[in-house]
């Protein structure tokens, strides 16, 4: 829905918790949901809200954001500028507001709102700054004002360097285990530890000696170790790796190693996805800082006078939001899809849905999807294939190639088998919303998720969420650390074998109902059991944990820490 409204304050004010759970009590009711043991500060590079201008100008410039969630757009509030002082437009420009709709960040959202906490984050939008006060805050969400928003701005040169330069260009393919992809660029390093730094001075601008600053991702693996030392003894920091961790013989080709992990054992907590990679941190950290010492019964890393805890973790998705879109999705709607684009009504449907990234196997699945036509004419004309993409960081040169290959990919192969009336693959990469993904999500008899390697794969969670019928199948890389969770009742590929690839695939669409629903019905009872408030729940007893543990060291109380394990989930 958009409403127009005039922005009113930058403060946050405390408001009463709605009916719908929104917002925060003033009398400290409102505990449903994941807690925080102290006052939340939330880092990240992705910011949870994005103030853009409605009426696009030609120097409005447009900045990317990692994206945790399959649905790209968000929804929109309309408002009108507040007096930005130097902002001449500010009164006479609508402005939209993004806001989270899956991911991480909507996940968190409630989390800061019920804390009255802060959130500190990249500010990409073009209209960011002209809502902001002279601190460069402002209250979210716009409807409820209930915790504080701190955007940094970044120069182009700043972004080119920080974001595609060192986190896209050598952390991500070096985490993924592409090292021939890493480019090394003069300067990127020295932007990626100047924009980290900024980070770093915003959460000392928040932090009291009571609070929890929480980290995400690979853009800040310096920032834990300049916030230590810059905010209050007591403050606890934590941080979670959304990404893989690599090998030592991965990591050995990492420009700048040895400051990464200097700066991530700053942190009092660190989070990985599942234990391998938690493994694989130590073995590097044992490997390339002779000083540390690593005690991987406990898991734990003495550096430098610090220690920092590693856990292991898997994050889940708000599966009930999720299955509450698939049971309102309308047929019409979807028959509106199907006709847009051109799927013939009745027919068997397969889906993918990923980001063009060199790490999700598009290509491999490409190939195994060519292999099954081959060997299954009869299903010609009877089963097609829907591939939705997302075309990301196409300014990095290896991306906008692997989009190119993709796309000449899909042509080659329809050209090979279509007829006058049938795709074997309908590829778009038009933004559709979670309404639309969750009916496809509803519709599909398959779903393929086949990463080279991936941190986790949330898109296939969310597919088992909305799989509300349970006459489906999931087709899942062994490579994702999802397949830890669910790979007993997926059926599992190796993305690189294509012969193994299609016997899965013939598999997934001759399977008898009764097969189908029996392993889907154990997927759903994983995924809702392990759902994305569960992982929160799960973050922040480790949290409490470690927070205590600081707080009594500031008191001098000793305390036998490894007799308090957090409940690991099911």
């Amino acid at each position: 829905m958009r409403v127009t409204e005039r922005l009113s304050s930058t403060t946050v004010r405390n408001r009463q918790r709605r009916a719908d759970g929104r917002g925060r009590a003033d009398d400290g009711s409102a505990s449903d949901g994941p807690s925080c043991p102290g006052s939340l500060i939330v880092v990240s590079n992705r910011q949870p809200y994005r103030h853009e201008y409605e009426d696009k100008d030609e120097n409005d410039s447009v900045t990317p954001s990692d994206s945790g969630s399959s649905s790209p757009d968000g929804n929109g509030t309309t408002l009108m500028g507040a007096d930005g002082g130097t902002h001449s437009t500010a009164e006479t420009r609508s402005i939209t507001v993004d806001e989270p709709t899956g991911g991480l960040t909507a996940g968190l959202d409630p989390v800061v709102q019920r804390t009255d906490g802060t959130w500190i984050a990249w500010g990409d939008g073009d209209a960011d700054f002209t809502v902001t006060d002279e601190r460069n805050c402002v209250a979210v969400p716009p409807d409820e004002e209930a915790y504080t928003l701190r955007r940094l701005e970044l120069s182009d040169e700043a972004v080119d360097s920080y974001y595609y330069g060192f986190s896209n260009q050598v952390l991500w393919p070096l985490c993924h285990g592409f090292p021939d992809l890493i480019e090394d660029r003069s300067n990127d390093f020295e932007w990626y530890r100047t924009v980290n730094e900024r980070f770093a001075e915003a959460v000392a601008d928040h932090a009291t000696d009571d609070s929890v600053i929480w980290i995400q991702d690979y853009h800040l693996a310096l920032a834990p170790r300049m916030v230590q030392e810059s905010v209050p003894a007591g403050a606890t920091v934590a941080h979670f790796w959304h990404i893989p961790w690599p090998s030592p013989e991965t990591f050995r080709h990492c420009p700048a190693g040895g400051r990464i992990l200097e700066g991530l054992l700053g942190n009092d907590l660190l989070g990985f996805h599942v234990e391998r990679y938690a493994d694989q941190f130590l073995n590097c950290v044992d490997r390339f800082l002779p000083k540390a010492t690593v005690d991987r019964a406990r898991r734990t890393v003495r550096y430098d006078g610090r220690t920092t805890r590693v856990v292991a973790t898997p994050m889940g998705v708000d599966a009930e939001s999720y299955e509450r879109d698939a049971q309102s999705s309308d047929p019409d709607q979807l028959s509106d899809l199907f006709e847009e684009y051109g799927i013939p009504q009745g027919t068997t449907i397969g889906l993918g849905l990923d980001r063009l990234d060199y790490t999700k196997g598009i290509p491999e699945r490409l190939a195994a999807l060519e292999r099954f036509f081959e060997r299954n004419p009869g299903w010609r004309g009877e089963f097609t294939f829907v591939q939705k993409a997302t075309p990301s960081r196409t300014e990095i040169g290896t991306y906008e190639q692997y989009g190119e290959l993709v796309r000449s990919e899909v042509q080659r192969i329809n050209r090979r088998f279509e007829t006058d009336d049938w795709r074997p693959i309908v590829y778009t990469e038009d933004m559709l919303s979670q309404t639309d993904i969750c009916a496809l999500y509803r519709r599909a008899d398959v779903m393929v998720v086949s990463p080279l390697i991936d941190g986790m794969n949330l898109v296939a969670q969310e597919y088992v969420a909305a799989s509300i019928d349970g006459d489906s199948a999931l087709v899942l890389s062994d490579r994702t650390g999802a397949h830890e969770r669910l790979g007993s009742h997926a059926l599992t590929i190796d993305p690189t074998d294509t012969d193994g690839f299609t016997d899965q695939l013939e598999h997934a669409l001759s399977m008898s109902p009764y097969e189908r629903r029996r392993r889907m019905n154990t997927l759903r009872q994983r995924v809702f059991n392990n759902d994305l408030e569960s992982w929160m729940d799960t973050q922040f007893d480790w949290i409490r944990r470690v927070h205590g543990d600081h707080q009594q060291t500031e008191t001098g109380t000793d305390t036998d820490s490894d007799s308090r394990e957090p409940t690991p989930p099911v």
